[in-house]
């Protein structure tokens, strides 16, 4: 009985499959469309791939409540900093302060993982927090129910300095893997294209 109650918790755990990547020239977040709960399909056409300024993007798997509240607080945050200091956050700094929000918030934690990307005077960056906070710098990074099988993809095809589309294509496949072996992922990718001279936004259905 105790069995059957945990798998019924896990069942109703949201799923995702998001990807970040570094490029030589940029930074590619995406992820794909599916929202679940359990069995259900409560959407095809979700958005977990978020901008925060010109220069800086986050891509999250979680509960989409709870990826709303939280970048909606790092876009006033980061607003006022440019307010206040007169120049634009950096990536680094803007990973830091998500990071505060999710540990700030440990006792009712925000039940998302994201990756956080962008382009700055230090180059490209990339950056995974968990759910209360952790901050981890990366090449490329997999959250969501769909991690181990993206994840494979890209360890397999990375490599430093690759090109943005060389990168795309690489994000797709890793993502495309993932939706085919699992259930909580699928209805097409979101991606945020991020270089020097800002970011662009993409999206492709299947």
């Amino acid at each position: 009985m105790e069995k059957e109650s945990q798998m019924s918790q896990y069942l109703w755990i949201p799923g995702a499959t998001t990807v970040g990547l570094v490029c030589g020239d940029g930074v590619i977040l995406a992820s794909e469309k599916r929202i679940s709960y359990g069995y259900l399909v409560v959407s095809r056409g979700g958005k977990k791939v978020f901008k925060i300024t010109d220069h800086i993007g986050a891509a999250c798997a979680g509960l989409v409540s709870d990826m709303q509240i939280l970048l909606r607080e790092v876009e006033a945050y980061v607003n006022l900093y440019n307010l206040d200091v007169g120049r634009s956050i950096s990536v680094r700094s803007a990973a830091k302060l998500m990071s505060n929000l999710l540990f700030a918030n440990r006792l009712t934690p925000l039940i998302t993982q994201t990756i956080v990307g962008g382009m700055d005077d230090e180059g490209a960056s990339l950056y995974v927090l968990d759910l209360l906070g952790s901050v981890i710098p990366d090449k490329y990074a997999a959250v969501g129910s769909g991690t181990e099988i993206a994840m494979g993809v890209l360890e397999e095809g990375y490599r430093n300095g690759m090109s943005l589309e060389e990168g795309r294509n690489l994000v797709t496949r890793a993502i495309k893997s993932a939706i085919s072996r699992d259930i909580m992922s699928g209805d097409g990718i979101d991606f945020l294209i991020i270089t020097k001279d800002g970011t662009r936004e993409e999206s492709i259905k299947f």
